[in-house]
């Protein structure tokens, strides 16, 4: 029997939507940056790509073999859910992962004993803080840490813009379950505010992407379109 127009679309489009919900559940998931903890390497309004395939946890299968499953390594900028708060996505570097021993010294990072050079960590702040009792204790743990070897199941993540990011330094390493994929790429930038993409009610969201629609070629930073993450 030959299917209606009206069959055929409806099947077309819940194939579509299939696909599509499987490849944002298991491939690839967009994200965009809400603050500057990464800055200048990535800017708020900045939509990414995540790779969420990369991390599947199929390392005793066959897949495993076929497939460049891998865990988290150092260097990695990862997405994961905030462990303080589930419900919201965080985006940081991993810097350190099980077995390691991270420790800050006035601002510098060692890993398992060795200086790291970081090409894109910036300091906004000239000021190095003592680690000394007389110095409190958030200033004291931004710029000295540890040492502290990161658990197994585990890493270890920072911000790049290290004197403004909230991180492993003060609520401890992510656990490995939590962690959602790799940032991969810019796809789109727009010039946003800190606070622009917090949900403020319906009337608020609406006026919001109006100013999308009438700002997109003045505000879109089309110098960062397409641009891999390092």
């Amino acid at each position: 029997m030959k299917k209606s127009v009206a069959r055929e679309y409806y099947e077309a489009i819940l194939v579509a939507f299939i696909l599509a919900l499987f490849v944002r559940t298991f491939v690839f998931e967009n994200f965009k940056i809400p603050s500057g903890s990464m800055e200048e390497n990535l800017l708020i309004g900045d939509h990414l790509v995540v790779n969420k395939f990369i991390f599947a946890g199929n390392a005793d299968s066959i897949l495993h073999r076929l497939f460049p499953y891998r865990g988290p390594q150092r260097g990695d900028v990862v997405v994961f859910k905030f462990p303080e708060d589930t419900r919201r996505d965080f985006i940081k570097r991993c810097v350190a992962v099980a077995g390691d021993t991270v420790e800050l010294r006035r601002k510098q990072l060692f890993i398992n004993g060795e200086l790291q050079t970081e090409p894109m960590v910036i300091h906004k702040d000239s000021r190095v803080y003592d680690d000394t009792p007389a110095v409190p204790i958030s200033s004291r743990t931004r710029d000295n840490f540890g040492p502290f070897t990161v658990p197994p199941g585990t890493i270890f993540c920072l911000g790049d813009n290290r004197d403004n990011s909230l991180d492993s330094r003060f609520w401890g390493p992510v656990p490995l379950n939590y962690v959602k994929g790799r940032a991969v790429l810019i796809y789109w930038s727009y010039e946003a505010g800190r606070n622009d993409w917090q949900w403020r009610g319906l009337g608020h969201r609406l006026k919001q992407l109006a100013g999308v629609f009438f700002n997109f070629f003045t505000k879109t930073r089309w110098e960062r379109e397409f641009r891999l993450i390092r």
